[in-house]
């Protein structure tokens, strides 16, 4: 017998039971073809993209994924590599190929007197939460605490503390990168040089990482958090008060303007059950009491329909939006793009946007950028984007797949009306991939970058065999 896989030339062949026998017992994980049930275990974020592999191997350390690159490899298979499975444009699976799956590797070690810690790759960031602010630190990363560390953090990550402590590439220190050619290289600024550049934003082009390695920074286990809910009607008003408020801040103060309609919940204000809101939001990096007073300016924007701010422990705060991203619920398409400035007639294009959602689960996001953001050179890592003062992203979330073609067209046509105040850049962890060509995502998103991204691309993996991704060819 014989199980038919797909290959990376879009041909099938056939990979004898007696090979995939010697591969389970070789593997220390667990090796599933497309009939075991074990496979619909942990589905991936985006419903759209349920796809089916032929094969998943479910690794429990850095010789599985050796293994499994090699035996891929060898067979021509087509590959994805899954690690929180939160890709929102479906590149944690693939239709009869390989999954190469790292969601058992989620170890976290910390060392708090020298202020790091080394993470594997499967790890997602409620883990790595957990794990640090035991001892007060954090490793600058997302908003959803389910979002793998791995994709998050190769393709820039952003989340609460970005404007004092930067993107969570700006915090890495090294990684452990298992190549196409199956060799385990450690990647950093004195080993691989151009390797640890490009996994700087350069996504998951260039291999497998089976660890992380992370400065950390003080914040918590309390900080100061501010969550105000205003009717979505009043957004022109607000958000121009709220721009205007915030980039007076300091870096020591992050902030978002986002809309969306919660359905009722016990844990939250009756007034926001089922009604369209904006909800301003702001961390910060310090003393909670005196950053309650900073962001008092938060909760005078407008009248609200409820006030949830307060001290709290930055879990919660991480955890917050959970809710909003459940896994496998939702067919999902978005798109971002960066903004030097946020002019009033941006403002009246994404308020008009977040008054027509066609969806109660559809986001329309503003986020306060700038801060230590824009103090690294744009050369220093793979990721271009370091002047931007605002990332505008349309998150289209639905539930019924018919649908799709609707909402889609419904998402683009906002990114197209926000486009004339663009800088024309765009973030990838933001952006689907439907009928976009790579070249057109990474054009978007690499800049001037590509010319040596594609060439370290040559040196790492010149048959391009990690290319379901926002793919960076070969030179």
């Amino acid at each position: 017998m014989a199980t038919q896989m797909a290959t990376v030339d879009g041909g099938r062949v056939s990979v004898e039971d007696d090979a995939l026998q010697q591969l389970t017992s070789t593997i220390h994980g667990e090796v599933l073809t497309s009939s075991d049930p074990r496979c619909a275990e942990n589905p991936i974020y985006n419903k759209m993209n349920q796809r089916k592999p032929g094969l998943i191997v479910r690794c429990t350390g850095t010789a599985d994924v050796v293994d499994a690159v090699n035996f891929a490899r060898e067979r021509g298979l087509t590959v994805a590599v899954r690690g929180g499975g939160h890709s929102v444009a479906g590149h944690s699976s693939c239709e009869g190929g390989m999954v190469i799956d790292l969601t058992r590797m989620r170890g976290v070690d910390v060392d708090p007197e020298a202020r790091i810690a080394r993470v594997q790759g499967g790890a997602n960031w409620g883990d790595l939460d957990r794990e640090t602010q035991a001892f007060g630190l954090i490793v600058p990363g997302g908003v959803v605490s389910d979002t793998g560390v791995a994709g998050l953090t190769l393709g820039g990550g952003q989340g609460w503390v970005r404007r004092k402590y930067g993107l969570t590439i700006d915090s890495l220190l090294s990684a452990q990168v298992v190549c196409a050619d199956g060799v385990v290289r450690k990647a950093s600024q004195t080993s691989e040089p151009d390797l640890f550049w490009a996994i700087r934003g350069g996504g998951g082009n260039f291999g497998i990482v089976t660890s992380f390695e992370f400065r950390l920074h003080p914040l918590g286990p309390i900080v100061g958090f501010a969550g105000v809910f205003y009717p979505v009607r009043d957004a022109a008003q607000v958000i121009r008060r709220w721009r205007d408020c915030v980039v007076k801040f300091p870096d020591e103060i992050t902030s978002a303007a986002v809309s969306i309609t919660l359905p009722a919940a016990p844990e939250l204000p009756e007034p926001v059950h089922n009604q369209p809101c904006l909800l301003t939001g702001g961390v910060y990096v310090g003393d909670p009491e005196e950053g309650m007073k900073l962001m008092q300016p938060l909760r005078e924007l407008g009248t609200p329909l409820a006030d949830i701010s307060q001290p709290m422990p930055f879990k919660m705060v991480q955890t917050a939006f959970d809710p909003m991203f459940p896994r496998g619920r939702y067919q999902s398409y978005w798109k971002s793009q960066y903004l030097d400035t946020l002019p009033d007639a941006a403002i009246d294009v994404i308020s008009e946007r977040m008054n027509q959602r066609p969806h109660p689960m559809t986001m329309v996001n503003t986020f306060h950028m700038g801060g230590a953001i824009n103090r690294v050179n744009p050369g220093d890592t793979a990721f271009p984007e370091r002047s931007a003062q605002w990332l505008s992203s349309i998150d289209g979330n639905w539930e019924d797949p018919r649908e799709n073609e609707a909402n889609i067209a419904w998402v683009r046509e906002g990114f197209d009306k926000i486009a004339p105040y663009s800088k024309g850049t765009t973030y990838t962890n933001f952006t689907s991939q439907a009928d976009e060509t790579s070249e057109a995502i990474t054009a978007h998103a690499y800049g001037e970058h590509m010319k040596r991204l594609r060439k370290i691309k040559a040196v790492y993996d010149p048959s391009n065999f990690f290319r379901l991704n926002p793919n960076i060819t070969p030179a």
